[in-house]
């Protein structure tokens, strides 16, 4: 492993889930969490991960930037709940406007336009009544960058299919479940020269990116470990008839046993820890505890004459991925959807001199810290003062935006703001297909490793060693926005 040389961040910077084989490569899809691996063929397996080699022609995409555009045009595919918000959500971002929407239901590419009309923006060209209509959304000529809000199993498909259309993407969470598939991406991304972001809005929370400064400007010392997770009640949103089109999300948990959503704790404690900027994750080996948590929900809300009592929930209701990292960090990420607790992240970081927590104070940021010197006594104290110190440029440039036209508190518009900032300034993307890939990794490594009894699995590089090299991502310089004509 090279070394990495000692160099302060301060001094340089202001479908089906479980099928397939190809396993000893490192790049085919995970087995399935009931069919567990052989004895014979695991070790190799689970021990190696192979670098497929680029194609001719293939280059990395890491600092490249975007080829500046006047104005962004958006088109979306998928407007369900999520769909439908974001879509405003790009509406308002100075300088971008969308020109076509899409979804399997043609209504509702109906309604998403005439909500856009009545708010006084152009109206989009609309698609939709089959499974391939954003097909021919693809064609059009008027999209320079396409938002993928489906459900989980179509993500890889449509974001592929967006690249070679000419387009930029950015997906909701995860860009694809299998790791071929996301190999696919990352060769695809390199091909087509066109950048696939993950949508992972946690990253700019305000608390994620003062985290990320703070860590970066050595508050903490030397970051040895961070724990993220993605720990939401949706037992009653799983269950309803009306918000998970088709129960979409409810059925996953009878495929498979798997870490499906883990990334909004996981990404921003990676990006603090510079994973594919001067570290990468190496290792990853999962536990489950039963699922039980849907059953018993079910049992004791749902009547029996709802069509989930056909269903049997294999998904177990924490699972816990524990990452190692090149240069010996520890990260743990968890998932549950399907237990009564109040909603967390986690969003913690330590290091040789403190610690952060979120969603653990009383203070009006809901996080607290220890660090030395300022502290003592074994007794936390608010993250309040410490934000003001280290909030992120773009909160302060359009916080106050933020917080009037996006949802999640806000991040939202800002990851929107930034993306289509990037594109018409002609800058590097904060995110991009290399970090999307490591970050939603854990999904078919999760698999694996719960199929064989919670061994360590190794987590592909999708950098092809680039990861060695600091550069800048989440931690971005102030820039303005180009103004619009």
């Amino acid at each position: 492993m090279p070394e990495i040389p000692a160099v302060s961040r301060r001094l340089l910077l202001g479908g089906t889930l479980a099928t397939g084989a190809s396993l000893a490569a490192g790049i085919g899809s995970a087995p399935s969490a009931a069919a567990a691996p052989t004895a014979a063929g695991s070790a190799a397996a689970l021990g190696s991960a192979e670098t497929p080699r680029r194609r001719p022609g293939q280059k990395s995409m890491i600092n490249v930037p975007f080829t500046p555009y006047k104005t962004v045009r958006v088109g979306v595919i998928g407007l369900g709940n999520r769909g439908s918000g974001m879509t405003t959500g790009w509406s308002v971002v100075p300088g971008c406007v969308v020109t076509a929407v899409c979804d399997i239901r043609a209504d509702r590419a109906k309604r998403t336009a005439d909500q856009l009309v009545a708010k006084g923006k152009p109206r989009p060209a609309e698609f939709g009544g089959s499974a391939d209509s954003y097909e021919e959304m693809l064609r059009r000529d008027d999209i320079d960058l396409v938002y993928i809000a489906t459900p989980w199993e179509f993500h890889y498909e449509q974001g592929k299919a967006a690249m070679l259309a000419d387009k930029h993407v950015v997906v909701e969470l995860p860009v694809a479940t299998e790791l071929r598939e996301l190999w696919d991406l990352v060769d695809t991304s390199e091909r087509t020269r066109k950048n696939l972001m993950l949508s992972e809005n946690c990253n700019y929370g305000r608390n994620e990116l003062a985290m990320l400064k703070a860590a970066h400007e050595g508050l903490f010392g030397d970051i040895t470990n961070g724990h993220g997770g993605y720990l939401h009640d949706l037992r009653a949103l799983l269950f309803s008839n009306t918000y998970y089109t088709d129960s979409w999300r409810r059925l996953w948990h009878t495929r498979s046993t798997a870490s499906f959503y883990a990334m909004h704790g996981l990404a921003p404690i990676a990006a603090a820890m510079d994973i594919n900027r001067g570290d990468r994750m190496t290792t990853l080996k999962a536990t489950a505890t039963a699922p039980k948590g849907l059953a018993d929900y079910r049992e004791r809300f749902v009547p029996r004459s709802h069509p989930s009592w056909n269903e049997t929930y294999v998904n177990g209701d924490l699972v816990t991925c524990s990452i190692e990292t090149a240069k010996g960090r520890t990260i743990r990420a968890e998932h549950d959807v399907s237990s009564p607790r109040p909603y967390s992240r986690i969003n913690s970081i330590a290091g040789t001199r403190g610690i952060f927590e979120d969603y653990a104070g009383t203070s009006t940021t809901g996080g607290r810290i220890y660090v030395e010197p300022d502290h003592g006594g074994h007794s936390w104290r608010d993250f309040d003062t410490y934000r003001k110190e280290f909030d992120h440029w773009l909160w302060k440039k359009i916080g106050d935006d933020a917080a009037n036209n996006g949802g999640h508190g806000g991040m939202d518009y800002v990851l929107q703001w930034r993306t289509v900032q990037t594109m018409r300034a002609g800058l590097v993307p904060d995110i991009d297909v290399y970090d999307s890939a490591a970050w939603c990794s854990p999904v078919p490594l999760s698999v694996m490793s719960l199929a064989a009894k919670g061994r360590p699995v190794a987590i592909p590089d999708f950098t092809r060693g680039a990861w060695v090299n600091l550069r800048s991502g989440l931690d971005s310089r102030t820039s303005e926005m180009p103004p619009v004509s």
